[in-house]
């Protein structure tokens, strides 16, 4: 096995052959982003084996994903031969799930237990919401699955969960009383039925553990290291684990980077790596700082903006790596022309650097982001890939409500009957859908045909049921009468329960899906505020979301663009990156402003983000954006004034000239000044208004023609004259030094001098 002078270690720098080599004795690698912390523990487990003849089953090496422990593993019989696979390497509820076969007898369970995945645990929590006659659209599954969750995760029993008055009135505040029974029956139903879920893992793993000192001391001794990666993303029930599992011979080594805790949503818990050294005071504090992956100018700005956090492990990422080119800049005037100008960028630097598909990645905070940039890539012919779940207009969400608009406008769609005539759930089973559409078949005749004709077919409750829906279909015919697109999709949405039960529905899931209709009536809203559209109707809108949806240019084809989620490019790195949607109250998610512990995991996801790009990073931001149908003003991240001004460049080719003014245009001119590249491009322009000392907005309900008014930026001027359009309204203005401008008087802040 030996290979004499361990070649292996030659190439590692200092640091990294420090956390190789050190291996007695509680250690923690704080390992920056892109500083080959795999590397590090790969070769560390090599070492044990190669040179101090640690034998593979004495070595307990556990990660996150089954890929991650792949990688892992392969790499490291490349380093000392096929012993490696002998490691008791893999994820946390793999490893675990592997005692509890042998040992669960211990805790009244049989070695051949049952592993409920996710579905099957909420389909039993569905039963047992029924069978305590509850109100299932109150204690919906995804709610209850995640409040039990989260318990478990924190080492709750059911038993210390009823007996703890805080929970308890929590759930009551919240509505919702019976939360502690449904986990009492929950957990004994899984008991009886020799079922353990996925949480269960480690929640009974600790129950092992702590109730059978016999079995736990047999692993201690079985396990003579104990190596965690990425452990700034443990929870409490893992942490305790590893730490009992560590506790006699003490040769733990956790590796992770608190900068990069972004998971606390799941359950992680941050103060796991911040107060590591308080449960090991004797440590050894390993820091890998040396960046292989990016330039100088992304290394930098990612240390100028996590500094801004208090809770953290400090440490100087630095890299040899050349400078690089300027972080740029991206400013839209909306969320749509912010796909349009990130589309437009990708497709000049394909052009200049001869760039493949593949090295680019969007980033963004939430998934209904990716449809205004899925829109622009698609008129360019830019191939693309969604990655943690499907394309925008393929979210069942989404394909719910456009059911609804289509067989609405047709309804000889047997398709989109189908997917909705039981949709919220109103009694109508698959039994009956099939009897109507036997009948069509048999007498020739349309599905609506057979719908309207439901009494004399079928009778009784279902035909009622089936009276109802065809009421509901023809009341929607009649209220989207002669209204646009936009106001038409608002109704369907809002009246046929979709809205609501999404909206009911507070999981993070569910929160997500809610935003993503919102979307789609944000997509129907921009379609037909577009001027350049004769015909604004749903019909139309349809016919181009069907050109748009048309994926057969994107299958079998690896040279795509990926966008996805913030939280799922972790561990992922592409030469160029574009951070999309850098806005206060989206990033930071407005959800995440209450507490400073809150703001600061937005910063380390921000981090993370920055953290991903090797060659070119590209930061954006919209001055507005369509939100709940309404064209909402935004403000520049508070992250952005973060980074240090010095490596950020604007493009002009990338800067919207139309862009509304921020509600905030002193913080917008704070950030521009900020940065002496745009300060010298403004320097050409008319310069900005300074306000009148007494300068407070007007009530402008009443504005009217030949009024003088004041502008916080374009000055004085006299309105020309009013547009009301629906419920928005325009004032098209004559400014004395910066001509007309047609601002949004819902926006626009005004004060009228004379009337």
């Amino acid at each position: 096995m030996s290979t004499g002078e361990y070649s292996y270690l030659k190439d590692l720098n200092p640091a990294q052959h420090e956390g190789v080599i050190n291996v007695k004795g509680p250690t923690m690698i704080i390992a920056g982003a892109g500083s080959g912390k795999t590397r590090v523990l790969t070769t560390r487990i090599a070492y044990l084996m190669d040179q101090h003849n640690v034998d593979p089953f004495n070595i307990l090496s556990l990660t996150f994903t089954n890929k991650a422990s792949k990688e892992m593993r392969d790499r490291i019989e490349k380093l000392i031969g096929p012993e490696a696979r002998n490691i008791w390497m893999g994820t946390f509820h793999a490893v675990f799930a592997r005692i509890l076969r042998t040992e669960a007898t211990h805790i009244g369970y049989t070695t051949n237990f049952t592993i409920y995945d996710t579905e099957d645990s909420k389909s039993l929590i569905k039963a047992i919401v029924k069978g305590l006659n509850l109100d299932d659209k109150l204690y919906k599954a995804n709610v209850v699955y995640n409040r039990i969750s989260g318990a478990k995760n924190r080492l709750v029993s059911w038993k210390e969960y009823n007996e703890n008055p805080i929970y308890k009135d929590d759930d009551e505040i919240n509505g919702r009383p019976e939360m502690g029974r449904i986990y009492r029956i929950y957990s004994q139903r899984c008991f009886k039925a020799d079922a353990m879920d996925f949480d269960d893992l480690l929640f009974n793993t600790n129950v092992l553990f702590q109730e059978h000192l016999a079995v736990l001391n047999k692993y201690q001794q079985r396990f003579h290291y104990v190596m965690i990666d990425e452990f700034q993303d443990t929870n409490i029930s893992q942490y305790m684990i590893a730490k009992k599992l560590g506790a006699v011979r003490q040769n733990i080594c956790v590796v992770g980077d608190d900068a990069q805790s972004i998971y606390a949503f799941r359950g992680a818990d941050i103060q796991n790596i911040l107060n590591f050294e308080r449960d090991y005071p004797d440590l050894q504090l390993i820091k890998l700082e040396q960046n292989y992956r990016s330039t100088k100018n992304i290394v930098q700005a990612a240390n100028s903006l996590i500094d801004k956090n208090t809770a953290q492990l400090k440490k100087d990422v630095w890299t040899k790596n050349e400078s690089g080119e300027p972080i740029e800049l991206i400013k839209s005037a909306s969320d749509n022309e912010e796909g349009k100008l990130v589309a437009s960028s990708i497709f000049e630097t394909k052009m200049q650097n001869r760039a493949l598909n593949a090295h680019f990645a969007i980033l963004y905070r939430t998934n209904s982001q990716s449809r205004a940039i899925e829109e622009a890539l698609r008129r360019i012919n830019i191939q693309y890939r969604v990655i943690g779940g499907v394309s925008f207009y393929q979210r069942r969400e989404i394909k719910d409500l456009i059911a609804y608009i289509r067989f609405i406008i047709n309804p000889k769609d047997e398709t989109s009957l189908r997917r909705i005539i039981n949709l919220p759930k109103r009694g109508i089973g698959p039994g009956t859908v099939e009897k109507l559409f036997i009948a069509a078949e048999e007498q020739g005749a349309d599905i609506w045909d057979i719908l309207c004709h439901a009494q004399e077919l079928l009778g009784g409750r279902a035909a009622n049921q089936i009276e109802e829906f065809v009421d509901l279909i023809k009341n929607f015919k009649i209220a989207i009468k002669n209204k646009d697109g936009y106001e038409s999709a608002s109704i369907i949405a809002k009246n046929s329960g979709l809205l609501k039960e999404l909206y009911d529905d507070k999981t993070v899931e569910g929160l997500n899906r809610f935003e993503n209709v919102q979307e789609l009536l944000n997509a129907i809203k921009e379609f037909v505020d577009d001027q350049d559209r004769e015909d604004k109707s749903l019909a139309s809108f349809l016919q181009d979301v069907a050109l748009l949806t048309d994926e057969d240019r994107n299958k079998n084809h690896e040279d795509t663009i990926t966008l996805m989620t913030i939280h799922m490019a972790k561990g992922l790195e592409f030469p160029y990156v574009y951070i999309v949607g850098i806005e206060e109250e989206l990033f930071p998610s407005q959800m995440m402003l209450s507490s400073r512990a809150d703001l600061e995991e937005e910063r380390r996801l921000f981090y993370v983000a920055i953290t991903r790009a090797e060659k070119k990073l590209h930061l954006s931001y919209a001055l507005n954006r369509y939100r709940y149908g309404r064209l909402k003003n935004c403000e520049p991240s508070r992250f952005l004034q973060e980074i240090d001004p010095n490596l950020i460049h604007v493009n002009r080719k990338f800067v919207s000239e139309t862009a509304v003014p921020s509600s905030n245009p002193q913080y917008a001119r704070n950030f521009i000044k900020q940065n002496s590249n745009i300060a010298a491009r403004k320097a050409k322009k008319v310069p900005d208004h300074k306000p009148s000392a007494d300068f407070k907005p007007s009530d402008v309900s009443d504005l009217g023609s030949g009024m003088k008014v004041e502008h916080p930026k374009f000055g004085f001027g006299k309105v020309i004259d009013v547009e009301i359009n629906g419920t928005s309204k325009k004032a098209n203005i004559d400014f004395d030094v910066h001509g007309q401008k047609t601002l949004l008087l819902s926006f626009a802040k005004l004060r009228i001098i004379q009337m």
